[in-house]
């Protein structure tokens, strides 16, 4: 990995070489009682990479068929305490020789498991299990465990790659669809998965589904709550159960599947949902239980309908007919619903039927029931109608009007409106097709993809901002990353363009994304030394996650033995802390110190550094000074 200084990066075994003989010289420095100066400043003086393209992936195991076992009658149930264990035993979910072997490395957590090397992605998947204290069968998931579920990732938010959630069949498109409101802004991947039979049978859908689920969360760009079932990765709030014991259980009517996955993942680009504002993520931990869902039916009385909308109801999914129809011949029904919709309760229509939607009415009983103040839900389903009126009744700080508009307004990807179709300019496609003679469909899009993806880089460069519009506009994937792993935003923060980048990040471009080095685009922009793009970046979410502690620990490291204030500040401003210590426990301070660089010990001491760390030998910053005879630099330790 190139740094901006221009310092080689060190391969792994040649770091670990030379950390020994640091170590060792260390040690023979204070046997001879040489200078304390020879002594720390013989550790590692240079930037290195991570080495190893690696991600984390946390799983929240909550319960559901998938970890359950046979009893002594032969009855499935959920065993506490043997998920983990019994997937340790598993060579297809665990890889124990590379785990073993990660174990001789310091700060390497044994909590974690580690997938076998794969084919389909290049990187390494290590994964995390919390296994909740009370599993519970999918039938008794309320409003309360959503929020537990959510509450549960968002703490963990910046420790981790992705996210995967292990949850019983029978509500998953409720709790897929619920999260999918309550995060606002989110930027990772959280992937929902079960199975129809239990992962340790000798015949399960288990294990290729949360294979599949842990390396999309953790190798494939797609920020969105997803459900994945049956080789298929779904938008989480378009999903429906559709059989109780097919394999291939679930089903997405109005919307085709974010990824298909097969020899290979394929992964459908165009139909991810994309944010086009620059926010954090944010969690809405909050759902209101006083919605219901009724369902039309021939013969329905309006006292059914007068009853169900009574307080404390709020919200009211009305299942209909077709397009939307009522029977145009009840007007007590219309009265009911008129009366219900002019006491503050949100009225939403969605059809009964599985594919199709609500639009504008076709049918005198449609445009009736408009006349109510009854809200469109166009193509919704009946799980993300209800999760959506639960959220948005929530929001107290909206009016009833702020409402009303939300629900017919596409938040998530949840509906598809006509403001959802991209208006593309398929001539450069065309006159790709003709002059390339390419006959294949997928080729033709493998073709164009690699076309605009230069393209828009070569517009990047030339900071031409009318170009990388357009190129967005014509379906360039903001995200593609190259052979290193480099995106267009990566490089849009080394040209230094700073308008194109919040341009590329208010038409989803992944402030997450790693090189192959582990780089986010964070970094990038540190090493630049831009403090207007870390601004920018963070403002958008971004963040150093534990991931990347120990490049961070090095970058700060020869900041302060170089005395590159401005270095150590952007670090600051990009969340860095700046009493993190290396391997001889030596924090910033210290090799500011040892390197006689009185300002950068100031600029330390000044925002809050630790004075009385002590690194291996016990020592602390001022101990070196004295030692050093570097009185200036004692005098602004001991201000």
């Amino acid at each position: 990995m190139e740094r901006a200084n221009g310092i080689e990066p060190q391969t792994s075994e040649t770091r670990r070489e030379n950390d020994s003989k640091s170590n060792s010289k260390m040690v023979a420095n204070v046997k001879k009682s040489r200078s304390f100066m020879e002594l720390c400043i013989s550790s590692s003086s240079t930037v290195k990479s991570l080495g190893r393209n690696e991600r984390r992936v946390l799983v929240l195991y909550t319960g559901g068929t998938i970890g359950m076992v046979k009893n002594r009658e032969g009855v499935l149930i959920p065993q506490k305490g043997a998920f983990e264990n019994l997937i340790r035993g598993y060579p297809q979910l665990h890889d124990t020789a590379f785990w073993r072997q990660r174990l001789s490395e310091s700060g390497f957590q044994t909590s974690y498991l580690v997938l076998p090397e794969t084919k389909d992605l290049d990187l390494r998947v290590f994964y995390r299990i919390i296994e909740y204290e009370n599993l519970l069968d999918s039938s008794n998931m309320t409003e309360k465990e959503w929020i537990q579920i959510a509450e549960d990732i968002m703490n963990h938010y910046d420790q981790y790659d992705g996210f995967v959630v292990l949850h019983g069949t029978d509500t998953l498109s409720y709790t897929a669809s619920a999260l999918s409101f309550m995060f606002e802004n989110i930027g990772k991947c959280i992937v929902l998965t079960g199975s129809q039979i239990p992962i340790f049978e000798p015949r399960s859908d288990g294990a290729d589904n949360f294979v599949s689920s842990l390396l999309i969360a953790g190798g494939l760009n797609i920020p969105e709550v997803t459900l994945f079932f049956g080789s298929k990765l779904f938008r989480g709030n378009r999903t429906r159960k559709i059989s109780a014991n097919n394999l291939f259980a679930f089903s997405s009517p109005n919307c085709v599947p974010l990824v298909e996955v097969g020899m290979d993942f394929e992964v459908n680009k165009k139909a991810l949902f994309k944010p086009k504002v620059i926010e954090k993520c944010r969690l809405h931990a909050k759902m209101s239980k006083n919605v219901g869902l009724l369902r039309i039916f021939p013969s329905i009385s309006s006292s059914v309908i007068k009853a169900f909308c009574q307080p404390p109801i709020e919200g009211v999914v009305l299942e209909t007919y077709g397009a939307g129809n009522i029977p145009s011949n009840r007007q007590d029904i219309f009265d009911e619903i008129s009366a219900a919709v002019q006491r503050g309760v949100i009225v939403v229509n969605i059809t009964q039927c599985t594919t199709g939607s609500v639009v504008s009415p076709l049918y005198e009983t449609g445009r009736l029931i408009a006349k109510c103040g009854v809200v469109s839900g166009f193509d919704m389903t009946p799980e993300a109608a209800l999760t959506k009126l639960s959220y948005v009744l929530s929001k107290s700080e909206l009016s009833y009007q702020q409402k009303v508009e939300m629900m017919g307004t596409n938040i998530r990807g949840e509906l598809t409106s006509t403001a959802s179709f991209a208006i593309e300019d398929s001539t450069l496609i065309d006159a790709l097709a003709s002059s390339l003679n390419i006959q294949s469909p997928k080729k033709l899009i493998q073709v164009t993809e690699k076309v605009f993806s230069a393209l828009l880089l070569y517009a990047i460069e030339r900071h031409d901002e009318l170009s990388v519009k357009k190129m967005l506009d014509m379906g360039a994937d903001v995200n593609a990353q190259n052979s290193e792993g480099k995106t267009p935003l990566h490089e849009a923060i080394l040209s230094g363009n700073k308008s194109i980048v919040e341009y590329m990040l208010k038409n989803g471009a992944n402030v997450h994304l790693k090189t192959k080095c582990g780089e986010p685009p964070l970094l990038t922009a540190v090493h630049q030394d831009d403090p207007s793009m870390i601004e920018l970046l963070i403002k958008c979410g971004a963040h150093i996650s534990t991931v990347e502690a120990k490049s961070i620990a090095e970058m700060l490291s020869l900041s302060a033995r170089t005395g590159a204030v401005n270095k150590l500040h952007h670090l600051k401003l990009a969340g860095a802390d700046l009493n993190t210590c290396d391997e001889l426990k030596q924090t910033p301070l210290h090799k500011a110190v040892l390197s006689n660089h009185p300002e950068t010990v100031r600029y330390l001491v000044e925002h809050m550094a630790d004075r009385n760390f002590t690194d291996i030998l016990g020592c602390t910053p001022l101990d070196y000074a004295k030692k050093l005879n570097y009185h200036n630099i004692a005098e602004i330790l001991q201000e």
